[in-house]
Formats: structure tokens, sequence, C-alpha cells
């Protein structure tokens, strides 16, 4: 992918896999509320309009050929973000569950703090004064992997699902030649730690999803728990080498719809 100079330093990444009920909603939201991000929907091989809608909203798509997962959807992001020289990147989720009014507070944050690397949005941080509607089975998964990620990476950890996050260039980086698969955002937060980058958490505003299916229904709860338990422990262990400045990964094709 050639690199061209963007208009903006500022790249919002919606993945999204069949979320045409509310993708467009997203997509003029942040071009509303945020219109200093460009916005670059990856329609991880959806079998609904997703694709057609967030064009027509707005957004440049990337269309991957088949499902690869949340994970190989925000790589092809990151991917993204790197080869075109973006600073930022915020993931935005195409269900309608992130406030992109939200994002300049992460911003703010990361600059008056540059030693961070990701500022992460929690929806469970104690002086959050927005009360997420959470049931109560999916809070108590979130707090066993904050409790153990906060052991692990020595720093407190309230909402390790979120996927409400923004990177700087180093985390894009990184990101972009190894991203974990299948529900990344809890192992994420290890490999960062592993690789020395810093992320902090901000109490932000975040929704019920306005549409679609979550990828963790109720029948897979305990599969994704044993399966992000697993793959925390593996981490554990794994050494990943840092990524060079020049390193390469496969991008999914742009399309003009």
């Amino acid at each position: 992918m050639t690199c061209v100079r963007p208009d903006s330093s500022h790249l919002a990444v919606v993945p999204a896999y069949n979320e045409a009920a509310t993708v467009g909603d997203v997509v003029r939201r942040i071009h509303a509320d945020a219109p200093e991000w460009d916005v670059v929907v990856v329609d991880d091989g959806s079998t609904d309009a997703t694709a057609e809608v967030a064009h027509a909203a707005g957004a440049r798509v990337l269309r991957l050929p088949f499902n690869l997962g949340i994970g190989g959807a925000v790589q092809a992001g990151f991917v993204f973000a790197r080869e075109q020289g973006y600073d930022y990147m915020a993931q935005v989720d195409g269900d309608g569950q992130h406030d992109p009014a939200e994002l300049d507070k992460l911003v703010t944050h990361m600059r008056e703090h540059p030693e961070l690397d990701v500022v992460c949005g929690s929806r469970f941080i104690r002086d959050n004064e927005h009360r997420y509607p959470a049931p109560i089975s999916r809070r108590t998964g979130i707090h066993i992997f904050a409790f153990l990620l906060s052991r692990f990476v020595r720093q407190p950890i309230s909402d390790p699902t979120s996927g409400f996050r923004l990177y700087n260039r180093r985390a894009i980086r990184l990101f972009a030649t190894d991203y974990p698969h299948d529900y990344p955002e809890v192992e994420a937060i290890l490999m960062l730690h592993h690789h020395r980058l810093r992320m902090e958490e901000i109490p932000v505003r975040m929704y019920a999803r306005g549409g679609g299916q979550s990828s963790i229904s109720s029948g897979k709860s305990a599969y994704y728990m044993v399966k992000v338990l697993l793959a925390l422990f593996v981490g554990l262990f794994r050494r990943r080498p840092l990524p060079e400045p020049g390193g390469g990964a496969p991008v999914a094709a742009e399309t003009g719809i």
C-alpha cells in the first residue's frame, strides 16, 4: 500500500461484521462529534449491507475477503494506520456502544501524559458518572479478567474488555505486526506490558449496543472465559520480538463501492 500523508493525523477504525443497522449512524456521529477524525470501516466479511451503508455515510471502507474475527479486523485497521502515517488511531465499535464525543477526552489525556502509548476508555472506574448497563454475568467475567491483569501488569485495570482505545504511533506499529485474534482486548493489555508500552484508563460514557448481535452470546460465555484465561496464561510466557519500523503485514483492499 502506498503511503500518502493523510490530511488528518487522527484515524477512527470501525470494525464491523453485519452491523448494517448501526454502522451508518456510528460514522455520521464521528463526522459530527469528532470532525477532525478520518473514518475507516473494516467490513469483516459481512453478509449484509454493512459496507454499502458505511460508504454511503462517508467512511472509507476496507473489505476483508472473509470473516477474520474482531482481532483480524482491528489489525487491518492498525496496518492501514501505520502505512498511511497516522499519529493516532482509535477503535470505535460499529454497534453504537462508543460515544464519538469522548474521542477528544482520550486525545487530551494522551497529550497531557506523553509517556502513555494507549488510553483506554473504561465503563467501570469508580468515579465514572455514567453507569453502563452490563448484565451481571458479563460484569463478573470482566472483573475476573481485571483482577488477574491488574496483578500481571502491576497497575489497576478496571475494564479489560473495552475496545474504546486510543493508540499512538508506537502502539500502532506494535499491533500492526502482532495483534491477538478472536477476543483480543484482554491479551492486548498483556502485550503492552511485555513490550514496555504504557496504558492508562479514563472514565467514559458507553451505551448498550444499538443493533446486531454480540460475538459473545450467552451460550458462548463459558467458552469465552476459558479461552481468554488460557490466552492470558500462555501470553505470560510468550516472548514477542519488538516490531521493526518497516515491518509489514497484509491489509485488506479498499473498496469504492
